[in-house]
């Protein structure tokens, strides 16, 4: 039996998603509780890995199991074993054809930046920060330079393994809510490092560092040392993952 179940998670308390031998990651987190459940060793594949600090809305993990629970337990019983920074949002028996990761055909991030001259205590590790004012009207001219199908070579990092780095960049949209500055980022498919290598481009548009179409000239010349350092990962979600409706999943975000 194959379950699909939706994750939300603080990704600060971790060294990531993916599973490591010291055990302190999301992935290693879940597997002992869902095990606990079960009585069985359970593994799970998910839609993507996060990085250290990476946070996530509703990440999608799938697993096989020899064991029948009612879906309850595999939300409620499971939430009961988990750390208050995990918790698992719904779960649905899937067919043995669908795969977390190979079955979506999209996922969406956001990112948060706190724009003022000082950090937040209260909002430590949940948002990224830049202390000076940020020019929302050039980042988003910047941004359009991004939309569509390229080769994202620029905003890779050189651990990636991604077969390609042509990607298909579906939205990018800018917006100022208070002191916070919202990014909302969806495509196909994303490299490693490129949201937050996104950012921190825009935020060098943003400063006045370079003017909106410096960006254009970065996708351009396809090599990471012309873009901007990579931004901290504190204030990036992955939002959604997307799924063709055949398969069933809930849509909570």
């Amino acid at each position: 039996m194959r379950i699909a179940l939706g994750v939300e998670y603080d990704g600060s308390p971790f060294f990531g998603w993916q599973s490591q031998a010291e055990g302190a990651t999301v992935q290693d987190t879940l597997q002992a509780a869902l095990s606990q459940i079960a009585g069985e060793r359970i593994s799970v594949i998910a839609a993507g890995r996060t990085d250290t600090g990476v946070h996530a809305l509703e990440q999608v993990v799938h697993f096989d199991t020899n064991v029948e629970r009612p879906i309850t337990a595999w939300v409620r019983g499971v939430n009961a074993l988990l750390p208050d920074s995990i918790a698992v949002l719904w779960a649905h028996p899937v067919p043995d054809e669908f795969h977390a990761r190979f079955s979506a055909h999209g996922r969406s991030y956001r990112y948060l930046l706190l724009n003022r001259a000082t950090r937040s205590a209260l909002q430590a590790a949940k948002v990224g920060w830049f202390h000076t004012p940020l020019d929302i009207a050039a980042m988003q001219v910047a941004a359009r330079h991004l939309l569509g199908e390229h080769d994202f070579s620029a905003f890779r990092a050189a651990q990636c393994q991604a077969k390609s780095p042509v990607k298909h960049l579906q939205q990018l949209d800018i917006s100022r809510q208070g002191e916070m500055i919202v990014f909302e980022v969806s495509a196909d498919a994303f490299l490693h490092h490129m949201v937050r290598n996104i950012v921190g481009c825009l935020v060098y548009v943003g400063k006045g560092k370079y003017p909106p179409d410096w960006l254009a000239e970065v996708l351009a010349g396809r090599e990471r040392s012309f873009a901007a350092p990579t931004f901290a990962p504190d204030g990036l979600y992955l939002r959604r993952v997307k799924y063709e409706a055949k398969w069933g999943l809930p849509q909570l975000i």
